[in-house]
């Protein structure tokens, strides 16, 4: 039983999109729970760039989950959930931002046409994001984490420090970044990184 419970916990976590969403759709909390924790940075990235405070950006992000639930049979192709989640978020930022100021008409059509330019910037930086934290968990295990060590702690951690935490001699850990970040530029590249 145990080893069952393990087994389904690992696999949802390489589980594809098509694979989430149908899994979803038959009811199976597990992957629901799966899905939002895949896309929970991408979505809650949004409401953060448009620099929303912090409680404005969790009624986004819920409701985008609202959102994602009701809509989720609707949705014709798996792959492009990510930008789908993405837009949802851009759009609600948008009518918050609406929502807050007290403008004229012809100032809020002004607004609107930036903020289409900004929502287009948005989802590709989103994209990015979301396609960089992808190929992160593909590479998984200690190369992962020397990456988050190196490149995601601020500030980044000295060789000392994460050969302590991970075990190692500290003059092998720039070869081994070395590897992890071909293995990353690998895993970027099969996902379409320009």
């Amino acid at each position: 039983m145990i080893a069952t419970a393990k087994l389904a916990k690992e696999t949802t976590a390489t589980w594809s999109d098509e694979r989430l969403v149908q899994e979803c759709l038959h009811g199976k909390q597990e992957a629901w729970s799966a899905l939002i924790e895949k896309y929970k940075k991408l979505i809650y990235s949004i409401p953060v760039k448009w620099e929303l405070p912090r409680e404005d950006a969790n009624d986004i992000f819920q409701s985008v989950c609202v959102d994602l639930y009701s809509e989720l049979s609707r949705l014709r192709e798996p792959r492009a959930l990510p930008k789908w989640l993405i837009q949802t978020a851009v759009h609600k930022c948008a009518r918050w931002r609406q929502q807050q100021s007290r403008i004229s008409d012809q100032e809020i059509s002004e607004d609107l046409a930036l903020t289409n330019v900004t929502a287009g910037t948005l989802v590709e930086e989103a994209e990015r994001e979301q396609m960089l934290r992808d190929a992160l968990a593909a590479v998984a295990g200690r190369c992962a984490e020397i990456i988050r060590m190196l490149f995601f702690e601020v500030p980044a951690l000295p060789y000392e420090q994460i050969a302590r935490k991970l075990g190692l001699a500290t003059g092998s850990i720039g070869f081994i970044r070395g590897r992890c970040l071909d293995r990353l530029k690998k895993q970027l590249l099969s996902r379409g990184w320009k």
